[in-house]
């Protein structure tokens, strides 16, 4: 098998990353947006060894399984990677995912609850990231294609709110009119870099991005977003640098509040554009409700939220337990978590920290543990997971309790085998052993289907201390 052979196969099974795999002479092919038992014909992009990439050209044989995409650029752009399949079979390939993960990383036998569905399959996230790009068709707003910098131009996305197809249309007025230079990443040049907006309850934070620092064409673009939308903020962000990273450390209002409020589950809190917030609001409040139910707290248990970003979930805890920390490295969001529990009078609950939480974790929970005996904590980390220093305080003080919220299955089953003990380091190596006692007991697995139509799947993991005389 070589590059651009045209293969006709019958897909075996299905990667994690969505793919349809199929082993031909030997050679295992990864056919992207094909499904288990159909035929096939692809094309060989490349061939490494004994694996080879593919493009699907032709379903001869469709699954049951497979329904039409309702976006007109779906396999073209990198958001979606399952539109073709129907959401149920979605959702049972997810958990499949999450249980494979826990036996073959962390060897661990899990049950999977039955995954928490999203409210609506389409038109659900609240927050959009456009890069916009001088192109040799001319300025193109749209995204990236899937491990690529090659933009697919869109007018409209079908997983995001509908505010999104009024914002699309708004900028592309905006950049014909000003005729405003948008950025060439080969060139370095162009100003237009970015759009990135957020849904607050029907008020949009607008954040422009700019490879500069002056930004002439406020006037025209207050004016034309005016004539889409009632209620919005215009913030200039400032990124000269050529990288992976949107944002810049700057932010300028130049229109609006620059920050509007959420009031949800008893509390109210503040949204900047810098602040991180679940994209689906629906499927974070069904979280949010199941952490706070699987903790159960009561007035002797002091909770450590870990990672705990703008201090949401470390404000509700507080409202259940003796006292809620949360540790967060990002400033603004501790700003965000500070202006929050004052909002809400929980000054003398709730205790924010900014630091990485692999510094001063440790010495929170020496120091909580001398005072009171029944500890809780919530992880949350990024994608990676947690860092082993984290993961090392938490076995040396075995607190009562650990909820672990994940979007990455892989790291959540490394993590999750480590606090157990049936992943251990041996001579720098993470290696599976066998042990007759778990450190804990892993009371529930739950999915939320927080991403619709993607690969991703949020979990939550409730681990429960095996010895509760320690």
């Amino acid at each position: 098998m070589k590059k651009n052979d045209i293969v006709t196969a019958v897909i075996e099974n299905i990667g994690s990353n969505c793919e349809g795999i199929v082993k031909v002479d030997g050679i295992v092919c990864f056919v992207p947006f094909s499904l288990i038992g159909e035929k096939v014909v692809f094309k060989v992009l490349k061939v490494k060894k004994n694996i080879a990439f593919c493009k699907l050209l032709d379903v001869l044989t469709p699954s049951d399984d497979r329904v039409r995409p309702l976006c007109p650029i779906f396999t073209k752009c990198g958001g979606c990677q399952m539109q073709h399949l129907k959401v149920k079979n979605q959702l049972k390939f997810k958990s499949n995912i999450i249980k494979d993960c826990f036996k073959k990383i962390a060897g661990l036998d899990v049950l999977i609850e039955p995954p928490i569905k999203n409210e609506n399959e389409y038109f659900y996230r609240n927050k959009i990231q456009l890069p916009v790009r001088e192109t040799e068709n001319g300025n193109v707003i749209g995204f990236f294609r899937e491990n690529s910098h090659r933009i697919i131009e869109t007018d409209k996305c079908y997983i995001q709110e509908p505010f999104s197809e009024n914002l699309i249309n708004a900028f592309k007025i905006f950049i014909k009119k000003s005729e405003i230079s948008c950025y060439n990443e080969l060139t370095n040049k162009g100003l237009l870099k970015h759009i990135v907006a957020r849904n607050v309850c029907g008020k949009l934070l607008i954040v422009v991005v700019i490879n500069g620092s002056e930004f002439p064409y406020k006037n025209l673009l207050i004016e034309i977003l005016s004539s889409y939308f009632k209620e919005f903020s215009l913030i200039l962000n400032e990124n000269t640098l050529n990288n992976n990273v949107i944002l810049g450390e700057k932010f300028t209002v130049i229109y609006g509040d620059g920050v509007y409020y959420f009031e949800e589950l008893g509390l109210k809190y503040p949204v900047y554009p810098q602040s991180f917030i679940q994209v689906n609001n629906y499927i974070k409040n069904k979280l949010y409700s199941c952490v706070l139910k699987l903790l159960n707290l009561d007035e002797n248990t002091t909770v450590i939220d870990a990672y705990s970003g703008a201090g949401v979930m470390t404000a509700l805890f507080s409202k259940h337990c003796k006292k809620a920390i949360g540790i967060e490295i990002v400033k603004e969001a501790v700003k965000c978590a500070d202006e929050l529990k004052i909002a809400n009078n929980l000054t003398d609950k709730m205790f924010n920290y900014c630091s990485p939480c692999e510094d001063i974790l440790p010495n929170i929970i020496e120091k909580e543990r001398a005072e009171s005996n029944n500890i809780s904590v919530v992880l949350d980390p990024p994608r990676k997971g947690c860092d082993n220093k984290v993961l090392s305080a938490i076995l040396k003080s075995m607190p009562n309790k650990i909820v672990y919220i994940a979007c990455s299955p892989q790291s959540l089953a490394r993590d999750v085998g480590i606090l157990m003990g049936s992943l251990k380091w041996v001579d720098g190596e993470l290696k599976k052993v066998n042990v007759d006692n778990y450190n804990y007991k892993i009371e529930k697995v739950i999915p939320f289907d927080m991403f619709t139509h993607t690969k991703h799947i949020e979990t939550v993991v409730c681990l429960t201390r095996v010895n509760h005389n320690i």
